[in-house]
């Protein structure tokens, strides 16, 4: 009989959005890493798209936060509540006991982190939990064949961290990380349009300039985005035209800081992996990938082929998910090999 069954559950640990995958029905929770919490209590109120919705409205004692922060555990009380909730949710729709989970993590997380990530999983129910590299568990859901020996690069931008790695015979040969991802580039936005435009905006509204407009080089054609906000002078509300130019100026600094750290892995790539690599191209992940234009600005800056990945935002949960389905001949790539019970 198999050992795989509907208790094994993938997730990615998002700054961003928290995704869980279960084992042989696909992503079943997709939603902002966000907890809206009663600290005096320390009582749920709200979790994902919800709690976001509450991100500056709430009354005393009600708190709306992101618990995540650069990819790993910034309040261990927030993640392990709103990683019960998750669980819970998504164990009683498919009458789940306590799953296995395989979790993707930052490359190079520390041990004091590690711990804080098995143990936010354990305390939500799991019944053993393994962690993967993030670069590794993307190229695994990009189905990219990482056993074979031949070197591949994955450059996975999330919310709180970008990943390079290179990839070669199940192992990370290169590995490079940098605390400037999706994360930043709306904090680049918000600090544009208060020092250029005077304008106050909020983080949805920074997303959505982002997300519409936002580009690593300048379009063909410059498309601009209406913006509501607070006046900076008068303190009250104002409407402004932003375009895709001042989006891409206000990005520049941190995308040329991404750009640098997938030039800097691909100098340390050993020459062998090297020609492979340009062979194959840089495969991109994540939902920075779907930055306009990004994938021209690394062609141009490496002179090798770039590929956005099918569905960059699930390819870290679907690797999750690919890796539960193998987890005996995969196991040498799990960062804590030795599974922790709960």
């Amino acid at each position: 009989m198999s050992l795989l069954n509907f208790k094994d559950v993938g997730i990615d640990l998002g700054t961003a959005n928290i995704l869980v995958a279960v084992k042989g029905k696909g992503i079943v929770f997709d939603e902002p890493s966000v907890i809206a919490i009663n600290r005096k209590r320390e009582q749920t109120i709200a979790i994902g798209n919800e709690a976001k919705e509450m991100i500056g409205k709430t009354p005393d004692g009600i708190e709306a936060i992101r618990p995540l922060k650069d990819g790993v555990i910034a309040d261990c009380t927030a993640t392990g509540l709103l990683l019960k909730e998750i669980l819970t949710k998504v164990c009683k729709k498919y009458s789940i006991g306590r799953p296995r989970v395989v979790v993707g993590v930052p490359s190079g997380i520390t041990e004091v982190e590690e711990r804080a990530v098995e143990e936010a999983i354990i305390g939500s129910g799991a019944k053993e939990v393994y962690l993967i590299e993030e670069p590794m568990a993307a190229a695994i859901g990009a189905s990219i064949d990482i056993a074979e020996p031949s070197g591949n690069i994955v450059v996975d931008i999330g919310g709180g961290t970008t990943e390079v790695a290179v990839i070669s015979l199940g192992g990370i040969v290169v590995s490079e990380s940098i605390r400037i991802a999706g994360d930043e580039l709306t904090e680049d936005i918000i600090e544009y349009a208060r020092k250029e435009l005077n304008l106050s905006i909020g983080e949805k509204t920074a997303e959505q300039i982002k997300t519409k407009i936002g580009c690593a080089l300048p379009l063909m054609s410059e498309i601009v985005l209406k913006i509501k906000g607070r006046d900076l002078s008068t303190g009250l509300p104002r409407e402004e035209v932003i375009s895709s130019t001042q989006a891409e100026l206000a990005m520049r600094e941190s995308i040329w800081k991404i750009v640098d750290i997938v030039k800097s892995a691909l100098e340390k790539t050993p020459p062998e992996l090297s020609s492979d690599i340009m062979e194959k191209g840089i495969l991109i992940t994540g939902g920075g990938a779907l930055i306009k234009n990004l994938d021209k600005l690394l062609n141009l800056e490496t002179g090798m082929p770039v590929y956005i990945a099918e569905n960059p935002l699930e390819s870290v949960v679907k690797g999750a998910e690919k890796t539960l389905e193998n987890i005996e001949k995969l196991r040498n790539i799990l960062v804590n090999s030795q599974k922790r019970r709960g």
